[in-house]
């Protein structure tokens, strides 16, 4: 397992330094936030043996995140950082057996399935909720889902951030109120035409002012809903 991380690790950074310049047409002001663009590769596979997961690595070959599932569609995702602390702790909701909701919270949550008489109770505030998009209600096939606010009363009619696109064929883009992309999922482009990374493998691009943690918290659920 670790044999194969370094090799992927070390294609990565060789191909990455030669996209610097591709990159670097990112360069935007943006007072205190990240002035640049953000590659990071995706690759669907836990390090933990047995688990269904993801391991997330940056243009230097070095591990950023990583999740580690034990059951292919489970009610909880944790999105870790590189040493195993929690970043995201999300929550699937199914209404109707149609609308599928996902509730994102800060850290860890703790005992979430004890006492789960008391569980709504105990746990903290959510951060944002992400729904899936249905279709026949959206009135757009181009939605994949929408994060919404769960900190206002309008939340259900406005969304903070429209996800577009076709995960399953690793092409999306995630827009925020204005229209601007912020994120974009795209295929891992090979140098040799004889290589062809898949599925399992692609970008995650994060532009300036917008929260890496979170860009891969979206990709964990589009990957639930959409696989």
């Amino acid at each position: 397992m670790s044999c194969s991380f370094k090799s992927l690790s070390r294609a990565v950074y060789e191909e990455q330094q030669k996209n610097v310049g591709e990159i670097s047409k990112y360069l935007i002001a943006q007072g205190n936030l990240c002035n640049k663009s953000q590659s990071l590769t995706v690759w669907r596979k836990s390090l933990v043996f047995s688990c269904k997961g993801f391991t997330v690595i940056d243009s230097c070959g070095n591990l950023v995140y990583r999740v580690d599932n034990y059951t292919l569609h489970p009610h909880e995702v944790i999105l870790m950082d590189a040493s195993g602390n929690s970043l995201f702790t999300m929550h699937r909701r199914t209404k109707f057996g149609l609308i599928e909701s996902w509730y994102v919270y800060e850290g860890e949550m703790e005992n979430q399935y004890k006492r789960r008489s008391n569980i709504d109770k105990s746990r903290k505030n959510p951060i944002c909720c992400v729904k899936k998009s249905v279709n026949i209600l959206s009135g757009n096939p181009k939605i994949q889902a929408c994060v919404y606010s769960v900190t206002s009363d309008s939340y259900k009619r406005h969304a903070m951030f429209t996800i577009e696109g076709s995960y399953e064929h690793r092409t999306c883009k995630v827009f925020d109120e204005s229209k601007r992309v912020v994120v974009e999922i795209k295929k891992k482009e090979a140098d040799s035409k004889n290589v062809s990374f898949g599925i399992e493998i692609f970008q995650l691009i994060v532009h300036p002012g917008f929260d890496p943690d979170f860009a891969m918290a979206i990709v964990l659920l589009l990957d639930q809903m959409f696989s």
